[in-house]
């Protein structure tokens, strides 16, 4: 069910500048607040095409056409509201968060599709997700990523919250964006996911995080997040019920 209920707009309301900058939707100053989140809509700019084993669909980004293969068989092979909501800020907010050669990496990467984007714009991006979605992402991402002024992105295994310092080393691994879409929902792994976050999110990192907001809970790991990092609601989708965050590290 997409439509909130009554609790998650209770939540919705009291969640305030506290823990992030952004307002009500009742706040009728919002629009003289530079601080506010703009309202935006997702554009319909995608032709999808059914079939009974796995969707392709066709969209347009910084002037490429992408064919995004999904998958029936994960969650996380699905091209999600907030992918679409984070690929077209990041493609109409480019002096803003300017990719060019910076070292990207997504987490919860699911097709690939905003990965994709990052890699066009012209950022080193590392996509990561479970083992089980690695072969549709890798698929999508080296079908979309052919051309010669790109630089060859990677992908890689990460199961949040385990074996970070391992296979992402601190002293070797730094990131300059944390890029996440539809990593909250209904799912045991908020802890490990939070976890995740702050350890890539070193001084100098900007997360960019967008969700479709559902259920308390994703409002609670919104609180939580507000707690530990610097928060900012760059963006609002209304009509799909998406949020687009901005966090980084509390200085000393």
């Amino acid at each position: 069910m997409d439509c909130q209920s009554e609790e998650e707009e209770t939540c919705e309301e009291q969640y305030d500048s506290e823990n992030c900058t952004c307002s009500s939707k009742h706040d009728s100053t919002a629009g003289s607040n530079s601080d506010a989140p703009v309202t935006l809509k997702i554009l319909q700019n995608w032709v999808p095409r059914v079939s009974h084993y796995f969707d392709k669909e066709h969209y347009t980004y910084v002037g490429h056409q992408i064919v995004i293969q999904e998958s029936i068989e994960y969650l996380g092979a699905v091209v999600w509201p907030g992918a679409l909501a984070l690929s077209q800020y990041l493609e109409s907010n480019q002096e803003q968060f300017n990719l060019k050669d910076k070292k990207v990496l997504e987490i919860g990467a699911g097709t690939g599709l905003v990965s994709i984007v990052a890699c066009i714009l012209g950022a080193y991006v590392t996509a990561t997700d479970l083992p089980e979605v690695l072969e549709n992402l890798s698929y999508n991402i080296s079908r979309n990523t052919q051309s010669t002024n790109m630089h060859k992105p990677e992908v890689r295994k990460l199961v949040w919250g385990e074996g970070l310092s391992e296979d992402f080393p601190v002293s070797t691994y730094h990131y300059d964006f944390l890029l996440a879409t539809d990593v909250v929902y209904h799912h045991t792994a908020l802890d490990p996911l939070l976890a995740t976050m702050v350890y890539f999110c070193q001084p100098g990192t900007i997360i960019l995080w967008a969700n479709k907001f559902r259920f308390s809970t994703d409002y609670e790991f919104l609180e939580k997040l507000g707690h530990i990092f610097n928060t900012t609601i760059l963006a609002e989708f209304p009509e799909s019920n998406v949020k687009l965050l901005k966090a980084t590290v509390r200085e000393n």
